[in-house]
């Protein structure tokens, strides 16, 4: 199997190296950026399968990477890297349309784990874990939703949301929990986070026309159920 691609953009570059190696040394093809103007040329030319991003960079940060990155129709994995541990923070990052963070310093042994755990989830052709309800399957290893014949293109992320929906069928789910499941943030967060992703999943599940199956409950928080 061809090893997976990964642009690595940070503008410290004792961390920048390390990381590479780190990741180089795990079979994995890195390329390296130092600043947010680099890393959108060296994703557009690249077209890596991953991106570790650093949040905190002159110019154009890491947030405003990932969000040009996802305005310009590009889904590639993004996993943030930052030394802020405030919520308000990781959620910023997550808005912008990235796929998981790490917070500073971390030990190089998870960001090996969650860059495995996403590449695994993004790669095409994977057999495994399977979960249906009503006309919706999910194949959790090969990250592919269909609806009936048709195939759902949702981001990592976004497929992440859904997978704990099907795992929860009719099971009533609290902004809160989905919160501290997905996202791994504070139950406290007010971001509307949850909110936003949901109305991105049910344009992308109900774009053929079908029936809604992630419902609003007044007060409580959303289910997955047939209409």
């Amino acid at each position: 199997m061809e090893s997976a691609r990964i642009l690595v953009v940070d503008d410290d570059k004792r961390i920048a190296a390390s990381v590479r190696r780190a990741l180089a040394y795990e079979g994995y093809k890195v390329e390296v950026a130092h600043d947010g103007q680099s890393a959108l040329k060296a994703a557009r030319s690249s077209l890596p399968d991953l991106v570790v991003l650093d949040v905190m960079m002159p110019g154009i940060d890491g947030v405003e990477v990932c969000r040009r990155l996802r305005e310009a129709g590009d889904d590639t994995v993004v996993l943030m890297l930052t030394a802020k541990a405030e919520v308000a923070d990781r959620v910023a990052g997550l808005d912008a349309g990235a796929d998981d963070y790490l917070v500073k310093p971390f030990a190089y042994e998870e960001l090996l784990a969650r860059v495995r755990s996403l590449l695994r989830r993004n790669q095409p052709g994977s057999t495994g874990d399977r979960l249906t309800y009503a006309d919706v399957m999910v194949d959790v290893d090969a990250m592919e939703v269909h609806r009936s014949e048709r195939l759902v293109e949702l981001t990592a992320l976004e497929f992440r949301l859904f997978e704990y929906f099907m795992r929860n069928p009719r099971v009533v789910l609290s902004r809160s929990q989905i919160l501290i499941e997905v996202w791994g943030l504070d139950a406290e967060t007010t971001s509307n986070v949850v909110d936003v992703y949901i109305r991105y999943l049910r344009q992308k599940l109900e774009k053929g026309g079908e029936a809604r199956v992630i419902h609003t409950i007044r007060g409580a928080g959303y289910v997955l159920k047939e209409a």
